[in-house]
């Protein structure tokens, strides 16, 4: 079943555009493609797409300066930035420019397939909430706040958050958290999830709050008082 809104697509390959096109009008998702940073801005604008997908190999620094700049515009749509690269700074440089996550290429079509399927189906009940201790995390309208705080999370940050607040005194393995937040195996080590935990305690904990989110060593993370 497609999508109301489309998937963007911003790539400057216009052979691999026409790929990843075709393979996402099979799985049933309506796709808008521009080839540079300023035409994907405006199908942004225009679309109020579902997902937006980003080639980090546009020419420059124009896909990591668009990020922030629909971020900026109040777009929460899950950005997905397809990147060569599967070094921690280059993880780093994804989180640091507001985008939700990465997929790494070369290209394979299952696997970019089931990645947006995990952004884009939910069963989730509209109106169901996660409480602990002073933070509430809203389903329905996909916001968490603290002591009356909205607090800003992107996609994967509320996924991570969901999950750890599911589970709560629970010491959760990185291994589990791999499986059940990203939904597959990053290649390399997992430090991707230290670095999405020190996003979000950084933006958890502003205005001195205490911290909720605890590394048990050699083994993951648990939400703990």
């Amino acid at each position: 079943m497609a999508e109301t809104n489309p998937i963007v697509l911003i790539e400057n390959d216009s052979l691999l555009a026409e790929r990843i096109g075709i393979d996402l009008n099979k799985a049933g998702y309506q796709v808008a493609i521009a080839d540079n940073a300023r035409v994907g801005l405006e199908q942004v604008k225009r679309l109020q797409p579902a997902l937006i997908a980003i080639d980090r190999a546009l020419p420059g620094d124009s896909a990591l300066a668009l990020v922030p700049q629909l971020r900026e515009l109040g777009c929460m749509a899950p950005i997905l930035l397809l990147m060569s690269n599967d070094a921690i700074a280059d993880r780093i440089i994804c989180l640091e420019s507001g985008a939700d996550d990465y997929f790494l290429k070369p290209y394979h079509a299952p696997k970019f397939l089931h990645t947006i399927g995990l952004y884009l189906h939910s069963n989730v009940s509209v109106g169901e909430q996660l409480r602990f201790s002073d933070l509430v995390l809203d389903f329905g309208t996909h916001r968490v706040s603290r002591q009356d705080r909205i607090v800003e999370l992107t996609v994967k940050e509320f996924e991570l958050l969901r999950y750890l607040m599911s589970h709560p005194e629970t010491e959760l393995t990185r291994e589990q958290i791999l499986e059940n937040v990203w939904g597959y195996d990053f290649l390399g080590e997992s430090n991707v999830i230290e670095v999405y935990v020190r996003y979000l305690r950084l933006k958890l904990e502003k205005d001195g709050g205490k911290r909720l989110i605890q590394t048990v060593r050699g083994v993951g993370y648990v939400m703990r008082e």
